[in-house]
């Protein structure tokens, strides 16, 4: 049985930072690309970072550039997004997802998703 469990989400202060972590179980983890999604209330979820299966390979969507990153542990079937310099805007549930490839920052194929992380940024 696959499972994907995202933590890390929380209150934080404009200009904070947060570090979110997803670990995944029952799939062959470096055998796929990974990525973050979000979905802010009342909008559509949308991709926001993919990284390609080695990990050396990343993309992000304009809107979090310079700001977030993306990392992945194979070893440990682990997902990171570091989170600096956060704006109210980055207010979403987070998501992150297991699929073919990336295709630039978007996922192609998502095939296992986690049920979210509630991350909330005031101003």
């Amino acid at each position: 049985q696959v499972q994907v469990v995202e933590s890390g989400g929380g209150l934080v202060q404009a200009g904070g930072s947060l570090r979110l972590s997803c670990t995944a179980s029952g799939l062959a983890f470096r055998g796929y690309a990974m990525a973050w999604f979000r979905q802010a209330s009342g909008k559509e979820r949308e991709g926001i970072s993919c990284i390609d299966s080695s990990g050396v390979d990343t993309f992000y969507a304009d809107s979090v550039k310079g700001r977030f990153s993306i990392s992945r542990d194979n070893p440990k079937s682990t997902l990171y997004l570091q989170m600096n310099s956060l704006k109210a805007d980055d207010t979403a549930t987070y998501y992150c997802a297991a699929g073919g490839l990336c295709r630039a920052h978007v996922l192609g194929y998502p095939t296992y998703w986690g049920q979210g992380t509630q991350v909330t940024v005031s101003s």
